[in-house]
């Protein structure tokens, strides 16, 4: 061979190479037996990267119910060694007008305001002649000019305006007194007079009304 083959022979060689190096690489193929599930575990998933919109929300604090306009009350005594307790509401009359503005008259009233009024009582009384087993109710009233009455109803834990007759157990005179000092918060207190009997009592602008409650 001559030198001039020789070049010739290498200069080829050359120019191959130069353009087997100028060429893209082709995508490597997926591994045989590898499936797309595969393929995504690979991948972190976003979702578990993101925190969840209840969590990112702040909780709601529970309501200071001593805030509102008509703050929580609470009457309670003891009956033969039972506790017998009455949670309600306590709004206030600013202006306004018992029996017209505020419980009118010849309509039943929530005895209150906010979330309906309960009695709840750890043994059976009796409560102006009627037979009240020991439990949870609600309270009602439907004030008048005259003798108010107060409503037992076996229906509890709803708002203080919903009312259903039909869940009644019972309803019984209530005596009404006349008092000197408005009284400008509406106020239940069990007056009690012995170790198995109490006075029911409500107080409101110039108005008494009460009814006795003893052990059955």
């Amino acid at each position: 061979m001559t030198i001039k083959h020789f070049s010739a022979l290498a200069l080829s060689a050359f120019i191959f190479a130069a353009f087997a190096l100028a060429q893209p690489m082709a995508a490597s193929a997926p591994q045989p037996g590898l499936t797309a599930s595969a393929n995504a575990q690979s991948t972190p998933a976003t979702s578990a990267q993101q925190p969840s919109a209840a969590s990112a929300q702040p909780q709601q604090q529970p309501q200071d119910k001593s805030k509102r306009p008509s703050p929580p009350g609470t009457a309670d005594c003891t009956i033969n060694g039972k506790k017998v307790t009455i949670d309600y509401s306590r709004p206030s009359l600013k202006g306004r007008k018992l029996g017209t503005d505020l419980a009118p008259y010849g309509k039943v009233w929530r005895t209150g305001a906010n979330e309906a009024t309960t009695l709840t009582t750890a043994t059976a009384l009796d409560i102006g002649g009627a037979k009240v087993p020991a439990g949870t109710y609600t309270l009602y009233t439907l004030p008048s000019e005259g003798t108010w009455k107060l409503i037992i109803n076996k229906q509890t834990g709803q708002w203080g305006t919903e009312y259903h007759q039909e869940q009644d157990l019972a309803r019984v005179d209530m005596k009404k007194q006349e008092i000197v000092v408005p009284v400008e918060q509406f106020t239940i207190a069990l007056d009690q007079d012995s170790n198995d009997s109490a006075d029911l009592n409500m107080e409101w602008e110039k108005t008494r009304v009460f009814v006795t409650i003893r052990a059955q």
